[in-house]
């Protein structure tokens, strides 16, 4: 029985109606931008992976360092203990993050790290005696993850629809504009005595179809936010790690975030870690002779050594001067490509942040998740060993930042081929 067979018996998979689905490719090992099936097949993988990987597969320098800590601690309680990973990984990121972050809260994933987030902030406003500031503001088109709280501050869509009537209330605003901005604003200034925190993607709004707006509009939010005391969250679990061509995105504001989720690529993609961070004005609100100010959320796996010690290695190749060098070159190939796609009848719209590149195809209308070009797509590339999974009408290229020229042209090419046979 083949590994799919067997999959097919025992596994419901994420985002898949099991009724029938496409096949599951059975993966048996990866090595820089290539997965490989059992049949000996190759593959690109030009999202890295649900957007993870950003050093290339089974890194053997990550991979070392992982070995390494297993050797030494695999786990331990970190409610009352500590140890070396995760007070190093602390100390070397947040220097890194813009601004004035000073402590790091470990969870588990990105969905996890918004959840602590909005726990932080919620609280902040109880233990500062202001109870009634309880609503959030977010984007109508957001992604944060599927946990409730997450869902909760995430755009109203077919993830959420089973689940609307039991998430708690969030006043969503549109993307902003030169045209709208003003108008943003003051409903923000409107609101602004009931809420208790604004959360955003910076610049890329990932799994809403990689929508993509300008840094000084969300400048001019968060400016509008910190005239009222509202505290204001930075989701770069996608963003973040060079994927905008900058280490974080919110390096391109002139205003701070009072916190920041990170996951995805903190690990290089080798296992799951989440980061909730804050500043001072944050942390203090919570400091108290009084117990009942204590920030009470937790995991088993807080801070787990082995995932720190994989973060650990990543950030060593992240900060390494060739991988800024191939960020720069993949941005640059990027940019160049989306110019000779611009003004196609087949595409609606061509846009390219850093090192992702996005291709919304003319659909007559339909751009939901569920449109049917969506699999007709994700097909024709695998069939050419290109592992490309369109949102809906919306392709995009996402690719680890190790990947050749060589690769890209060849993904680029076969992109012109589909607009042509497609």
């Amino acid at each position: 029985m083949s590994l799919t067979e067997r999959d097919a018996q025992v596994i419901w998979h994420p985002y898949t109606q099991m009724k029938n689905p496409l096949p599951h490719i059975p993966i048996v090992r990866g090595e820089g931008v290539y997965l490989f099936d059992e049949h000996g097949k190759k593959y690109i993988d030009a999202v890295s992976s649900w957007w993870v990987n950003i050093h290339g597969h089974a890194h053997p320098y990550i991979a070392a360092k992982v070995a390494e800590q297993l050797n030494t601690l695999e786990h331990v309680i970190f409610a009352g203990f500590t140890h070396e990973p995760a007070v190093q990984l602390a100390e070397r990121l947040l220097p890194l993050l813009p601004g004035t972050q000073t402590k790091v809260f470990y969870s588990d994933n990105g969905s996890t790290a918004v959840e602590v987030s909005l726990k932080m902030c919620l609280q902040y406003w109880v233990n500062t005696g202001q109870k009634q500031r309880r609503k959030i503001i977010a984007f109508k088109d957001a992604y944060h993850g599927d946990t409730f709280g997450a869902m909760s501050v995430s755009g109203r869509s077919i993830f959420t629809d089973p689940f609307n009537q039991l998430l708690f209330d969030v006043d969503f605003i549109e993307l902003p504009n030169a045209g709208n901005i003003e108008q943003l604003k003051s409903r923000i200034n409107y609101l602004s005595n009931e809420v208790a925190c604004f959360i955003f993607e910076p610049m890329v709004l990932g799994a809403s179809g990689m929508l993509m707006y300008e840094p000084q509009y969300l400048d001019q939010l968060i400016e509008t936010c910190q005239k009222h005391g509202i505290l204001t969250i930075a989701d770069e679990v996608m963003t973040g790690f060079g994927r905008t061509a900058k280490y974080f995105s919110c390096e391109a504001l002139t205003t701070e975030p009072d916190i920041f989720c990170l996951s995805k690529g903190l690990t290089g993609g080798t296992m799951p870690l989440g980061i909730t961070t804050c500043n001072d004005k944050i942390f203090n609100a919570f400091l108290s002779e009084d117990k009942l100010r204590t920030l009470y959320h937790g995991h088993s796996f807080t801070a787990n050594p082995v995932a720190c010690a994989a973060s650990l290695a990543s950030l060593d190749l992240l900060l390494q001067p060739e991988t800024l060098l191939n960020i720069q070159r993949v941005t640059l190939r990027h940019q160049e490509f989306a110019e000779t796609l611009i003004g196609h009848p087949k595409l609606k719209n061509v846009r390219q942040t850093g090192t992702i590149l996005v291709m919304e195809w003319e659909t007559g209308g339909d751009t939901s998740y569920l449109n049917g070009l969506r699999d007709q797509l994700y097909l024709y590339f695998l069939d050419r060993g290109i592992v490309l999974r369109p949102l809906g009408n919306v392709l995009y290229i996402l690719p680890p930042y190790v990947i050749s020229d060589e690769d890209l042209a060849y993904i680029y090419q076969t992109i012109l081929q589909a607009l042509k046979e497609i």
